[in-house]
């Protein structure tokens, strides 16, 4: 008998001692990050049977297993994935909000302040110092687009050695991960259906940080390892082997990094777009719906007062007598080949159109019939047989070579603009405030007819000619003049159109038979300021959006749109920490430990124990008292 309790005692001895010394490592680990709390899994022995029934035999301690949820484990790293990659995403677009609502640093002001000049320019069209001031504001104007552009890009730099560093950390994790899946498999073969809790609970930490840089999904394995893959079905663990991301330079932007992926052999590039969660797919998506939008916005609207100021100032005249220049210098669109080319085509972009410049790249493919465009900022596709094709704005042509199935190109009519753009004019005297026609009434008539007029186009060889109009009746009228075809019996109405070489006269009021009217060039207009005029009243003209938006209403939008995607992510970001902070409580309170209930744990096992060792004490004492009968 004394043996049997002997034995019975010391079992239960030796369970209360694995309770004490698990509670003891769930109270050393409380603050261990990713530390799962333990528990002894006490089984009761198979009883003996005896004459007056089963007596029992003590306990045994079956193993010491995780309180472990995968499923709140996984709704956990879930909402760390998402909250990680609103986070990134909304820090990085506060930096391109600050930066472009900034009332000194922004865009506002300086445009203000350019028209302003040429307002004044108008008002003082002879006085140099005039036009020098206007020409100081107009280089500071150009000065802010760049400056902007700059800074846009030293963000899209940190972007890039962002989305570096963390294609190393999944790297570094998917190769922890992969020895210890060798390591648990090794130690659970051996260990007849036990768990190597720990192990198990570092590895879940590394999966944990991993989903916070790239959202992953799990399959655990029966030798206890997990296959680990992110994207569309991409396998970045299997077993002991780990893959590993690349962050290759684009082929057709060296600017740009294009996420790719190798199994162990070459690396394969894969659209970001299949991440969904973690840092890396926040910092992808900044850069190519964020930064990438503001930019090519910023750079159309560089581009359009480039192009649109330059044609108004083509019609003007300078304080020299000289045709107006460009004002501006619009830089021609960008064009990247593909490294992946096989053809020897080069393809070439022009501007047709300022008006209908869409802040956007495309992506021009050829299948070997047809050639694809596509609109990158909301993926639309057109499909032209043949080129030239214009599109928004844009032409898109062969330059030279020969196209072969499956080239590709980069075309970015607005991408650089804002960074390229420069002032054409080399001093204030160059601003060509006046227009370089004007109109006369000959004295001698009789009439009361009166006429302006306004050039139209600069490039007409016959501009400055000298052309007469004259009148063979109240309603009929002929011209006379290089240039103009010598017409005969038009017919006259007050204030309609009447076009040559260039320009554009309006006749109003009534003549009569005989008057006269001259249209040729403005000789010592010094005074004239019609053509600033035009130039200033560009600035509340709509020439963006296909005539729908101001040169600041489009500036307002692009601020109001960061700033409004800014607040979004902003609130998704606080929400979504409430969503974690849920998540985290639930797998906390299952699986975390609780110091209160250790400390409870410990007094039942030290009383367990005290018990135990008790029972142990009468054993010896039945025993001795046996052998001294």
């Amino acid at each position: 008998m004394g043996n049997s309790i002997l034995g019975i005692s010391l079992s239960g001895l030796h369970a209360a001692q694995a309770g004490l010394a698990t509670t003891s490592h769930n109270i050393a680990n409380a603050n261990t990050p990713g530390y799962t709390r333990q528990s002894v899994v006490q089984t009761s022995r198979a009883p003996q049977k005896a004459g007056a029934g089963f007596l029992g035999q003590g306990v045994d301690v079956a193993g010491v297993e995780r309180t472990y949820s995968a499923f709140l484990t996984g709704q956990l790293n879930s909402a760390k994935s998402a909250q990680a990659e609103l986070d990134v995403y909304h820090s990085q677009m506060r930096q391109l909000d600050n930066m472009l609502a900034d009332s000194r640093s922004g865009l506002n002001g300086a445009l203000q302040t350019f028209f302003s000049g040429l307002n004044d320019v108008a008002s003082r069209p002879n006085d140099s110092a005039t036009r020098q001031v206007s020409f100081d504001q107009a280089q500071s104007l150009v000065s802010r687009f760049r400056s902007l552009d700059d800074r846009i890009a030293s963000i899209r730099e940190g972007t890039n050695e962002q989305i570096g560093a963390s294609v190393q950390a999944v790297n570094t994790y998917a190769a922890q991960i992969a020895k210890l899946n060798d390591q648990i498999s090794a130690m659970e073969s051996n260990a007849e259906g036990q768990q190597a809790n720990d192990l198990r609970d570092q590895r879940d930490l590394l999966l944990s940080k991993l989903g916070e840089e790239i959202r992953v999904t799990t399959v655990e394995q029966s030798d206890g390892s997990y296959n680990v893959f992110i994207g569309n079905g991409q396998a970045l663990v299997v077993g002991a082997k780990a893959g590993r991301l690349g962050a290759l330079t684009s082929t057709t932007d060296p600017q740009k990094l294009d996420l790719a992926f190798s199994g162990g052999g070459n690396f394969v590039r894969f659209k970001p777009d299949s991440l969904n969660g973690g840092r890396l797919s926040g910092l992808v998506s900044f850069q190519d719906t964020g930064l990438d939008t503001a930019k090519n916005q910023l750079g159309r609207l560089a581009l359009n007062l480039a192009g649109t100021l330059n044609e108004q100032h083509h019609l003007g005249q300078d304080l020299a007598g000289a045709l107006g220049g460009d004002f501006f210098s619009a830089p021609a669109p960008q064009v990247n080949q593909a490294t992946t080319n096989t053809g020897t085509a080069a393809l070439s972009a022009s501007i047709t159109d300022y008006t209908q410049l869409a802040a956007s790249d495309y992506r021009v493919q050829y299948d070997g019939a047809n050639f694809v465009v596509t609109r990158l900022s909301d993926s639309s596709v057109t499909t032209a047989a043949t080129l030239p094709h214009t599109i928004d704005g844009v032409e898109l042509s062969i330059a030279s070579g020969v196209m072969a199935a499956g080239d590709e190109f980069l075309v970015r009519p607005t991408f650089n603009a804002a960074g390229r753009m420069g002032l054409a004019l080399t001093n204030g005297a160059q601003i060509a405030a006046a227009s370089p026609v004007s109109a006369r009434v000959v004295t001698a008539n009789s009439g009361n007819g009166t006429i302006g007029v306004a050039a139209t186009d600069g490039t007409d060889p016959n501009l400055l000619a000298n052309v007469t109009i004259t009148f063979t009746s109240a309603g009929t009228f002929n011209v006379s003049g290089p240039g103009t075809g010598n017409p005969a019996g038009l017919a006259y109405t007050s204030g309609a159109a009447i076009a040559f070489n260039g320009w554009n006269a309006q006749i109003s009021g009534t003549p009569v038979a005989g008057d006269t009217f001259t249209i040729g060039p403005n000789t010592g207009a010094v005074s004239d300021n019609r053509n600033a005029l035009a130039l200033a009243g560009l600035q509340s003209q709509k020439l963006l959006d296909g005539g729908n938006t101001s040169y600041e209403g489009a500036y307002a939008q692009l601020v109001g749109q960061v700033g409004s995607k800014t607040r979004e992510l902003e609130i998704s970001s606080t929400a979504q920490a409430g969503v974690v902070r849920q998540a985290r409580d639930a797998q906390q309170s299952f699986s975390g430990v609780n110091l209160e209930e250790e400390a409870a744990n410990l007094i039942r096992y030290q009383a367990a124990y005290q018990a135990a060792a008790k029972a142990m004490e009468i054993a010896r004492t039945l025993f001795n008292q046996l052998l001294e009968l």
